[in-house]
């Protein structure tokens, strides 16, 4: 089975990186994961201590959100650096692959 490449260049598994990633945005969306870790360990405890139902799914929607930040903020990235070298490049078939690519990803977030 192949896995398929991304139109940056990366092939998913191979250790393959980013073209780039902004050290700012890095910094953030790690904070951002690492507080939606902390939110995860909440929902587990209010859920063993049976915490009002509402409550429960209140934190539920909070987390969602805060990974819907860090989607943008990961979409905002590739855009900038992966989409942009790929378009750039001169290579029609890498630029058609990366604006497949990136129809998938609007659809997908768009769900």
């Amino acid at each position: 089975m192949t896995t398929a490449a991304c139109a940056c260049g990366a092939r998913p598994g191979d250790g393959e990186h980013a073209v780039a990633v902004d050290p700012e945005i890095k910094r953030s969306v790690l904070t951002r994961l690492r507080r939606i870790e902390g939110q995860i360990r909440g929902l587990q405890k209010m859920v063993e201590e049976e915490r009002y139902c509402a409550d429960v799914l209140t934190q539920v929607s909070s987390v969602q959100e805060a990974l819907r930040g860090v989607g943008r903020a990961m979409l905002h990235n590739h855009l900038r650096h992966c989409a942009t070298e790929a378009i750039r490049s001169g290579d029609d078939a890498r630029a058609d692959a990366m604006y497949d690519e990136i129809m998938e990803l609007v659809y997908r977030s768009v769900r």
